[in-house]
């Protein structure tokens, strides 16, 4: 068996450990660009503030689901 360093709490080699980081950072960093990027989409479909006019405008609503529809029916049926 391999031997276990008893050192640090983990029980990883400093190699392993700086190994382990480096993963652990890169799909933090990639977790948080797709986070960001859904959150700007989200944003650009139906922003959170409502503008001058609040939410009472709901006719860009029923228009902007009609398009998203006929996106969708073009995108799977063809």
């Amino acid at each position: 068996m391999a031997d276990v360093d008893k050192s640090t709490l983990s029980g990883l080699s400093e190699r392993e450990a700086k190994e382990f980081h480096a993963i652990f950072v890169t799909s933090f960093i990639v977790f948080l660009v797709v986070a960001i990027i859904a959150h700007f989409l989200a944003w650009q479909w139906r922003p959170w503030l409502p503008g001058v006019q609040g939410y009472a405008d709901a006719s860009t609503v029923v228009e902007e689901a009609t398009r998203m529809a006929s996106c969708l029916q073009y995108a799977f049926i063809g």
